[in-house]
């Protein structure tokens, strides 16, 4: 079973994504903001993030940024699902270490195949 950590700072899109992706091939954590997703990330090393860019605390760009600097989290596949959407975000997004950039509102089948592309399974 892969391990997803959902790190957004609203429940609902929390829960969208987790019902979106819960199956028997995923289990999924939850982070509410960046400070809390850096310390998941780092202690539990999930197998993919979906990360939203604007948070109180850390933002998403700047977890993504220090995660990255890390051994734990270095590798892990991050998809951005934000509703910045301009190219300039993405464009920070791909700088700071994301993978995948998905905008708001987004296709719950988009972030499944991207979710099953980057590792490898399906649900």
């Amino acid at each position: 079973m892969k391990t997803v950590l959902v790190v957004d700072d609203e429940a609902s899109l929390r829960n969208l994504v987790r019902t979106t992706l819960e199956s028997d091939t995923y289990r999924i954590l939850e982070a509410s903001d960046g400070n809390e997703a850096l310390e998941i990330a780092i202690l539990q090393k999930p197998d993919l993030m979906v990360v939203d860019w604007m948070m109180p605390g850390l933002t998403g760009i700047e977890v993504v940024a220090q995660l990255r600097k890390t051994e734990e989290g270095k590798d892990i596949p991050i998809v951005m699902l934000t509703a910045r959407g301009q190219q300039l975000d993405i464009e920070r997004g791909r700088e700071a270490g994301v993978n995948v950039y998905l905008v708001k509102p987004f296709s719950p089948l988009e972030l499944i195949d991207t979710v099953e592309d980057l590792l490898g399974s399906a649900i």
